[in-house]
């Protein structure tokens, strides 16, 4: 199943431009001509990465991609502004608004292309290849590895409901520890570079973590690993 990029500018040509040459490299593309209309378009589709116009009628790019960013499934998707606005300053600006990639107007299609493929390497394609967790954790029998009886699932559900921590969905992936505190930290929003940081390890052993994370979730980039461990109670209260 193709990638899905959503393309968001007010020019028609640059946007149908924009299209067509995604369309042809093999993507799925969604359109918008404003930024209330792409942020709508966000909520329905989820795309794997956002390309967008910063000046735009209804809501701005700086608008909208603030507004993506309140969004806990999205507050790690790729975005990247195209725009006539070259300043050091819009430049920061976009920046603080969390794009990860600032390409001016004009631009090449082609050169749009690497970026775009670039940000996708980085966010979603590691999930392709095979990976190992480089600290494999030994559980004890009565870890989490073991098949729970009708009884201590029950026990567990208790828990829940008295506040103590948030029921593991059934079908979560068993995590071992150090996935889980990558994990908690990924949810935050942090970097590869700050989660190694702060739980003293290489960015390279935090990739192949990230990438553990993928594979047992089935997962495509970081905003859909967030969104899964959301709704399999990976994350929270624990």
């Amino acid at each position: 199943m193709p990638l899905t990029i959503l393309v968001a500018d007010d020019d028609f040509a640059t946007r149908l431009s924009i299209t067509d040459y995604l369309e042809i490299s093999g993507y799925s593309v969604i359109a918008a001509e404003n930024g209330k209309e792409a942020l709508g378009l966000v909520e329905e589709f989820g795309p794997h990465l956002i390309v967008t116009d910063i000046t735009m009628p209804e809501m701005d790019g700086y608008e909208f991609v603030r507004r993506v960013r309140t969004r806990p499934a999205f507050r790690l998707l790729p975005v990247i502004f195209l725009t006539e606005r070259t300043s050091t300053e819009e430049r920061i600006r976009g920046y603080q608004m969390g794009c990860d990639n600032y390409l001016a107007k004009p631009f090449e299609l082609q050169e749009l292309g690497v970026v775009i493929r670039s940000l996708l390497d980085r966010y979603a394609l590691i999930a392709q290849a095979p990976s190992r967790s480089p600290e494999p954790e030994p559980m004890p029998t009565e870890g989490r590895n073991r098949v729970k009886s009708k009884g201590e699932l029950d026990f567990l559900n208790q828990k829940s409901e008295t506040g103590d921590r948030p029921s593991l969905s059934l079908n979560a992936p068993s995590l071992t520890q150090r996935e889980q505190e990558v994990l908690d930290l990924l949810t935050e929003g942090l970097s590869n570079i700050q989660i190694g940081s702060r739980l003293h390890l290489s960015p390279r052993t935090v990739e192949k973590h990230v990438s553990s994370l993928f594979r047992k979730t089935e997962s495509n980039n970081r905003a859909e690993l967030v969104r899964f461990a959301m709704e399999h109670h990976l994350v929270g209260n624990w």
